[in-house]
């Protein structure tokens, strides 16, 4: 799977949410100031072009869609980052987290919790 940059993330957050939608959709969603529609219109067609968003015509438009769930994106990018800076060690992840106190010990037992739930 290709790498997204941060503008295609922030478009494909809103694929996601929205579904089935038209590039002024996508751009309503965003705050203030909002990105010009040819800007997005763009972001979108690269999107497909790496194989996230699928389109189908309707009228004189588009209807845009994700191809590529949030899930399977979220996995893909979680799986990179455990490879490339944690040596494949998602004990070594959490180790960082903790050593940098960026998780505290409920949210360790909440973790600890739903892996226990899951070997069940």
């Amino acid at each position: 799977m290709k790498k997204l940059t941060k503008a295609e993330e922030d478009v494909m957050r809103y694929l996601w949410q929205l579904g089935q939608t038209t590039v002024r959709a996508i751009v309503s969603e965003f705050p203030e100031p909002r990105p010009a529609y040819n800007t997005v219109s763009t972001i979108v067609r690269i999107l497909e072009s790496k194989g996230f968003v699928g389109h189908q015509k309707q009228g004189k438009g588009y209807l845009y869609s994700p191809i590529i769930s949030q899930d399977e994106y979220k996995n893909e990018t979680v799986q990179n980052l455990v490879t490339n800076y944690f040596q494949g060690s998602f004990q070594n992840m959490v180790s960082f987290f903790v050593k940098e106190k960026n998780i505290n010990l409920k949210e360790l037992e909440s973790i600890l919790k739903d892996i226990n739930q899951k070997n069940e």
